[in-house]
């Protein structure tokens, strides 16, 4: 589906920074707008017998709040990286062992967390040096009163938004691996913003090429 004259795809700045922590297999800092989030890596480890699963490694996700214990939010938003990372991580290499990602929100402006997670979460994956079969990365869009889809919304627009909708892209063939929706909208709207997400996808990983090559050019 082509994207609608109405919609706008423009994101903001990005940053990222991997190797942060001396601690972790892979560790990773990405802040998208007002939104920051840090991921560690752990594993492939030992892990507990009562979580063993024989034919492949078994994935925990954390989601630590800026402050606070977590919550109900916080376990929504681990199920969803959670299921991202399982689609994309070779886990039948690593068979009886764990995998931990341990994120820390450190800023949220209240409607780019989720994306950021997912985009942060892949940069300390990609760190750690697993396999995978294919990178993803997170894109939130927001459908105002009036029907307008607005890529990287701010918590000004999502006040007055009536729709937020948060989704995971595969960077082989731009499919959706996972969706996160809150408010009203129809199936028409829902399809504009898969597309628009979509396209605003191939920006990201265009980030993620570009950080990977800053990365290592300053090695060699």
């Amino acid at each position: 589906m082509e994207v609608s004259p109405s919609s706008t795809v423009s994101l903001r700045e990005f940053g990222c920074e991997q190797t942060l922590l001396s601690r972790p297999d892979g560790s990773a800092s990405f802040v998208q707008g007002d939104t920051s989030v840090m991921a560690g890596v752990y594993g492939p480890a030992e892990v507990k017998i009562s979580k063993e699963i024989y034919d492949r490694a078994t994935l925990e996700v954390l989601v630590h709040p800026k402050v606070g214990l977590p919550g109900v939010r916080e376990r929504s938003q681990e199920q969803c990286v959670r299921e991202t990372c399982e689609a994309s991580l070779l886990l039948s290499l690593h068979p009886r062992s764990s995998l931990t990602l341990i994120l820390q929100v450190l800023h949220d402006d209240g409607a780019q967390l989720l994306s950021c997670c997912l985009n942060a979460a892949c940069m300390a994956l990609m760190d750690a040096g697993l396999s995978m079969s294919c990178l993803f990365c997170g894109v939130t869009c927001a459908i105002s009163a009036d029907g307008e889809i607005i890529t990287d919304p701010t918590a000004n627009s999502l006040q007055e938004s009536r729709a937020l909708m948060t989704f995971a892209i595969d960077s082989k063939e731009r499919r959706v691996m996972m969706s996160s929706t809150k408010g009203s909208f129809s199936v028409h709207e829902l399809q504009q913003c898969v597309a628009v997400s979509q396209k605003a996808s191939e920006k990201i990983f265009q980030f993620y090429r570009d950080s990977v090559r800053r990365r290592y050019s300053k090695n060699l």
